[in-house]
């Protein structure tokens, strides 16, 4: 059994291949996530990862899914939600806003409204914090994707700098992070420490 980089009551991150990863964890309910690709070029990568992971490993879970409004969503789902970056008029990548897909949930389609934390100032000026990720998520969004649902185990296999997994440990739901890379996994360890500890003053 694979060992993970760092755990709290309700989570757990894993330093690594989530393709090698998922087929050793626990059931979720839940996948929250944002696949990585480099630049545009490297689109088809990044779909082929994403069928193996719903299609192989999570085909019937509810899903959220961030993608580009450049290139086609490669998987079936039921709603096409929206993140307009209310802070840009050209926003990462030249994008004004981005896709969020819903799978096996409902068809509902929303505006999702919130600004890019791209720098310190904007960070700031959103009551969040600026981790240098280049893709890194608002953490209001991420907090109001999850409490659409009631799920009790949520998955971020691309979790990045963390927001997913600080998010779940404000709504106090259990949590499973991957990161391929040892910086943000450090970079996530120390955001949900931050966060951990700020919960136990209250």
């Amino acid at each position: 059994m694979i060992k993970p980089y760092f755990e709290t009551e309700l989570g757990k991150l894993y330093h690594g291949d989530c393709l090698k990863i998922m087929p050793e964890l626990e059931p979720v309910d839940l996948v929250l996530t944002d696949p990585p690709y480099d630049g545009y070029e490297n689109y088809d990568w990044a779909c082929v990862d994403l069928k193996r992971v719903f299609t192989d490993t999570y085909p019937e879970h509810h899903s959220f899914v961030f993608w580009s409004n450049k290139v086609a969503f490669p998987l079936d789902f039921t709603a096409r939600h929206i993140w307009a970056k209310a802070n840009r008029n050209v926003g990462i990548y030249g994008e004004q806003y981005e896709e969020v897909y819903e799978l096996n949930g409902k068809k509902t389609a929303l505006v999702l409204r919130h600004a890019v934390i791209d720098s310190k100032m904007n960070a700031q000026i959103n009551g969040d914090v600026f981790t240098k990720h280049p893709t890194q998520k608002p953490f209001q969004l991420i907090l109001r994707i999850l409490l659409k649902n009631k799920s009790k185990v949520v998955l971020d296999p691309f979790l990045g700098s963390g927001t997913t997994a600080v998010a779940c440990e404000r709504l106090n739901r259990r949590w499973i992070g991957i990161e391929i890379s040892e910086e943000y996994c450090e970079i996530a360890k120390q955001r949900i420490i931050n966060e951990t500890r700020q919960l136990k003053l209250f």
